[in-house]
Formats: structure tokens, sequence, C-alpha cells
């Protein structure tokens, strides 16, 4: 065996270096868990880590790992009043969202109704102004009434007794009235009533009779045809032109007025439109006892109202 010399030991030694000088890395030094707890108390080191040269990679993977290890402890919390803090500031934070939630729905539901109500308003007031038009055009179409003739069919003058007892004259009538009747309106039908239809010598009242309701459709007419009739009327002397009339009938003249109002009824939009006409109609007519059976033309003898 060789012993070694001092030649061989350099020369093997200077193989194990490095043939190009590395360049110096620098590393922090994180603090100690000892460190760590002070800085958490609030309190803060007084002496700064030293920089210190290291050649080996695994200390510097090891040097970062307790970095970010120090990080971590630094915003976690370490005691359960620090975390019960966070967990009531979170809750507080979950109902103030809330609450501005709740806000923006109400002020959203408050605004729906408000524009719902308007819409309403709207609505009713078109409504309205539609209804009153149709209430407005529907006044130009009053129905056309006239009376053609009169017919006095025959009339007796007797001797009686009223109710009571009273002795008098006793009047029976019989007549027929004809009236024409006509609907000019292009868009509605009317309801036609009648009061009773009266004959007057001036404030006695010697006759009536009672029109048929109909209904006219529009445009179009009708004659109605009505019954004006008495019987066993007390006359009391109140009509001196009949003195003579058991004996001389045909010498009789007495003047009479016929009386009647017509109410017509227009539904034009069901019964939320409704429009009434009045036509009172007063008649002027001679009773003769040579005209008995004949009809008596009215068509001028009338007045309108």
């Amino acid at each position: 065996m060789h012993a070694k010399t001092d030649s061989d030991g350099t020369s093997l030694d200077t193989s194990w270096l490095p043939r190009s000088p590395r360049r110096p890395v620098y590393y922090v030094q994180s603090p100690s868990n000892h460190d760590v707890e002070k800085m958490s108390y609030g309190s803060s080191p007084t002496v700064s880590p030293p920089h210190l040269y290291y050649h080996c990679s695994p200390i510097h993977h090891s040097r970062e790992s307790s970095t970010s290890r120090f990080s971590n402890s630094l915003k976690m919390p370490r005691s359960l009043s620090a975390w019960k803090h966070i967990r009531i500031d979170d809750g507080d934070g979950d109902d103030h969202d809330g609450d501005d939630d709740d806000e923006k729905d109400d002020g959203g539901g408050a605004r729906k109704v408000r524009l719902y109500f308007i819409g309403l308003l709207f609505f009713v007031l078109l409504f309205t102004v539609f209804c009153l038009i149709l209430w407005g055009a529907s006044k130009g179409y009053k129905p056309e009434v006239s009376v053609k003739s009169m017919v006095f069919e025959n009339f007796y003058i007797q001797a009686g007794n009223d109710q009571t007892g009273v002795p008098t004259d006793m009047l029976s009538l019989n007549s027929t009235v004809k009236i024409h009747y006509r609907n000019p309106a292009t868009f509605f039908a009317v309801h036609v009533t009648s009061t009773p239809l009266e004959i007057h010598y001036f404030q006695l009242k010697l006759a009536s009779g009672q029109m048929k309701k109909f209904s006219q459709p529009r445009k179009s007419r009708r004659t109605v045809v009505t019954v004006v009739h008495s019987s066993q009327v007390p006359l009391y002397g109140g009509m001196p032109p009949l003195a003579d009339a058991r004996e001389h009938a045909n010498k009789v003249a007495v003047p009479l007025n016929l009386t009647f109002s017509l109410r017509s009824r227009a539904y034009i939009l069901g019964r939320l439109v409704k429009s009434k006409f009045y036509n009172r109609v007063r008649c002027t007519v001679t009773l003769t006892g040579k005209k008995l059976g004949k009809p008596h033309n009215l068509t001028k003898a009338c007045v309108y109202l």
C-alpha cells in the first residue's frame, strides 16, 4: 500500500470544490413562535433577525414554509373571543343586508300599489268620459209622438145616484185614441210607459184609459190604439151643454181636453248609462152628436211638450 502524501490529499480535496463560485443567496429568518406570541399581544421584537448565509436548498424551503405559517398566524385569530367578535360582526352585516333588502322590497311594493291605483283612476276617468259621451249623444234622439185621431163610439146620459145616494145625471162614454210612436235612435231601443189618458171637461174628469207598455227597437215606429172610457160618472150639473142630450143627442157639442204623458227609457250601455225622455201631450177635441163613430183628426189639435 502507498501512503497518502500531502500532494495527493490536496489534489483530492480540491476536486470537491466547485469550479466556479456560487452567487450568495440571502434569506430573512422568520421569528420564532415565542416572538409571534409577543407580537400578537402588542409587543414588538427589539432585535431584528440577522441575515444569514446558507448554501443548502432544503433550508430555503423550510424558511418559506415557516414564513407562510407566520402570515397565517397573523391572519387567523388565536382566541375564542376573537372568533366570537368575527361571528357577531358577520351576523350584523347579514342583518343590515336583510334590512336593506326588506326596505327595497317594501319600496317596490308601494310603487306597484301606486301605479295600480293611478291606472285604476285613469280607467275610471276614461270610462266616465265615454259614458257621458254616449249619454249626451242619446239626447239628440228624442222619440217622436203624434196623436192621429180620436173616435167617440158612444155616450149616454141618464139619471142616477152617486155613491152617497145624491140624485144627479150620470155619464157613460166610450172612445178610442190612435197614437203614432217613432224611435229615431240608431244605437239603442226604448221602453215606453204612459200615464192614464184622461178626458176632461175643464176640471171635471169624464173618462180615462191606460196605454199598454211596450219596447220600441231602434229606427222603427208603431201605431198604438188605446181605449178611453167611463161608466156612470156623476155630473152634479157641471155640464150645461149636456142638459138637452137626452132629447136632442145630435145637437150636442161639448169641448173636451185629452191629456197624457209618455215616458221613454233607453238603456244605452246596459243599466250603467240610461237616458229618459218625456213627451207631454194635450189635445183639444169637440164631442158632437153628429160624428159619433167617426174619427176626429187631431194632427193639428195637439200640443207636445
